[in-house]
């Protein structure tokens, strides 16, 4: 897969020219809600302490699992409390064509053109570039796996498996490991007979696997022994070998890599002191800060010059990470994930 990731000049972008104000009242508080763990740990130094301190509006903040379920039903009730929100793309895109999200003026942004294609929606912009990959401990696997294909083979690589509990990312491995190209992945998968295929190869696996939820509990299955290999988010999993000193290698062989998107809610109460936030994160002088904290990519063109060479390595973008790569398709879960995930739900009680 073509690297995309090419530097472009720096852009200065001026705080007052995007609307941040100097100074805001120091009992201004705004609540925002993230994925948790330690991606929000990551969010909070670079973003979120740096913009309090600069404009004196406090960040409260709440953990999720992703979805629009909870969202839908404040929206629905007109009682939103959340005024900024992290989203998966094809939350991004759902919520936006629901109404669930407000638009955003590109203008909030600067210099549109220095986002990475795709990276600025009608109601979101992308705030990192992630990875699912896989992780396992290197003292407990005598031979080290190197492909998907090896991810699905019991037999040669014994142990449970670690998976998040959704079809979306689940069912492209499966094909993947199957032998689909990645190019063919969404076309495949997007016929009854791929979606066969992806649940069947699945089922190989059925009574292995030991399903997660929260982007935090991939490293922890490790480090307890409770699996041999997990679906992780590579940023987590860098984090675990930084500052946890575990003994965790990944696997980048079929990494699905997508964006992160900053959006406001409808309804949002505090929202200009969210624009202020979503404006402040997007500066190219500020989104690659924090790949400082969390191996994950800037989205922004000239951003990327600025990361410490030693972490480009480890992000999903580098050349060597990114060669087997497949972008999730938003669209086609935007589309059909209520359906699927209706199959998935019996496929697990079966």
């Amino acid at each position: 897969m073509q690297n995309r990731w090419i530097c472009a000049g720096g852009i200065l972008l001026v705080a007052a020219g995007l609307g941040i104000s100097a100074r805001a009242s120091a009992a201004d508080t705004m609540t925002i809600v993230t994925f948790g763990g330690a991606f929000e740990n990551a969010v909070t130094k670079a973003y979120f302490d740096p913009f309090t301190a600069k404009t004196g509006i406090s960040v409260v903040k709440e953990q999720y699992d992703g979805g629009l379920a909870k969202l839908r039903g404040m929206v629905e009730a007109k009682n939103t409390t959340w005024d900024v929100i992290d989203l998966e793309s094809n939350d991004a895109i759902a919520g936006c064509d629901e109404g669930l999200l407000q638009k955003l003026d590109p203008k909030l942004f600067g210099d549109v053109s220095d986002f990475i294609p795709g990276a600025v929606l009608p109601c979101a912009v992308a705030s990192m570039v992630w990875s699912t990959v896989y992780a396992y401990d290197t003292t407990r696997m005598t031979t080290p796996p190197k492909t998907l294909a090896d991810f699905f083979d019991v037999q040669k690589f014994p142990g449970k498996r670690g998976l998040r509990k959704t079809p979306k990312g689940t069912l492209e491995w499966a094909l993947i490991a199957d032998g689909v190209p990645t190019a063919e992945v969404y076309k495949v998968l997007g016929t009854p007979e791929g979606l066969d295929r992806a649940f069947k190869k699945l089922s190989t696996i059925k009574n292995q696997i030991v399903w997660w939820e929260a982007g935090s509990q991939p490293p922890q299955l490790l480090a307890d022994g409770a699996v041999a290999m997990t679906m992780a988010y590579n940023g987590r999993i860098r984090v675990a070998q930084l500052e946890d000193k575990r003994p965790f290698a990944i696997v980048w062989d079929g990494q699905l890599y997508d964006y992160e998107w900053w959006g406001i809610p409808t309804g949002a109460k505090k929202v200009d002191a969210a624009k202020q936030l979503i404006t402040y994160a997007s500066q190219p002088d500020v989104i690659w800060k924090l790949s400082n904290y969390i191996p994950y990519a800037p989205p922004r063109k000239s951003a990327v010059a600025k990361v410490d060479p030693a972490v480009l390595p480890h992000l999903p973008t580098a050349p060597e990470n990114f060669k087997n790569g497949l972008q999730i398709s938003s669209e086609f879960w935007a589309d059909n994930l209520d359906s699927i995930n209706s199959r998935f739900l019996t496929w697990l009680g079966q």
